[in-house]
This record gives C-alpha cells, sequence and structure tokens, in this order.
C-alpha cells in the first residue's frame, strides 16, 4: 500500500509540472496566435500542442522517477505505449473542450480553461494512471530461467526486457 501512495505521490508531482506546461503554453497560444477571433478551432489546436509538449514532459519524468523500477530496456516500446495512453487522455481532455466551446456555447478562454484544464485534466488524469500502471509501466512477467533483468543506476531500479 505504501508504494502505490509513493507511486501515486510521484505521478501526481510528475503530472502538475506537465499541467504547468499543459497551461502556459494553452493560454499564451489562445491569447496570442490561436485565439478564437484569428482561427476558429484555434482552442483545439492549442490544446493539441500544448498537451503534446506536456506528453513529453511527463514520459520523461514517469519514465525516470515514478515507474522507473518497472521501465523496459526498450524504450521505444514503452515510449509508444506511453504515447497511445496519453493520446487517449488528451482525446478526454479535448472531448470535454469541444462539447462545452462548440456544444453548449461556452467560448470564453475561463469556460476554456475548466473545460480542459479542470473537467477534461481531472477524467484523463484517472483513465492515463489507469493505462500506465496497467499497461505501459506493467511489471512484465519473466518466463523461469530468463535472464533478461538488468540492474539500472540503483538497486531499488531494474530494467525489464521483453521477450516478446
Amino acid at each position: 500500500m505504501r508504494a502505490l501512495f509513493v507511486q501515486l505521490t510521484r505521478f501526481g508531482l510528475v503530472g502538475l509540472v506537465g499541467l504547468v506546461i499543459d497551461v502556459a503554453v494553452f493560454n499564451a497560444l489562445i491569447f496570442t496566435a490561436l485565439s478564437t477571433e484569428q482561427v476558429h478551432e484555434g482552442p483545439i489546436i492549442a490544446k493539441i500542442i500544448s498537451t503534446s509538449l506536456a506528453i513529453v514532459a511527463n514520459w520523461l519524468g514517469n519514465r525516470h522517477w515514478t515507474f522507473r523500477a518497472v521501465r523496459r530496456a526498450q524504450w521505444w516500446r514503452e515510449g509508444l505505449e506511453f504515447a497511445v495512453a496519453s493520446l487517449v487522455g488528451m482525446g478526454v481532455s479535448l472531448g470535454c473542450l469541444w462539447v462545452s466551446h462548440y456544444a453548449l456555447g461556452f467560448t470564453s478562454p475561463l469556460a476554456d480553461n475548466i473545460a480542459t484544464n479542470v473537467v477534461g485534466l481531472g477524467l484523463g488524469t484517472a483513465v492515463r494512471f489507469t493505462l500506465y500502471r496497467l499497461w505501459v509501466f506493467k511489471n512484465v512477467p519473466l518466463a523461469p530461467g530468463d535472464t533478461h533483468v538488468k540492474p539500472a543506476h540503483t538497486a531499488e531500479t531494474r530494467v525489464v526486457e521483453s521477450t516478446s
């Protein structure tokens, strides 16, 4: 139970860094080059850009800190799975923004921020953590006699090579 609490705390701190990146870039874009006065789809495009940057920062933080004990040696596969899980979370956030902005007509920057950075973030975070824990950074079981476990930088850390 303690290990889950530590993992959740680290996930939250990494996510906080990603949130700062996401919100800062999103707002910088919707108040400048991607304002709705200049680009009709500006909020959606801004959210895709800001979330993509946050995804990269979050992968690095989660790979090297939150889930470092179970990260894989095949970083490219892990990165691809992380990106897919993150895109699902982005879809949740974009869906909330789209419903608020286009379906309900709440078009102010404040409404856009509440829809995507409060409601969408909360729902997307739950989806992402579940996918990261159960799929991306799952503890890959080794076959009997398999020696593909390599120690990493600390005694607590191990890198698991997938045999598939």
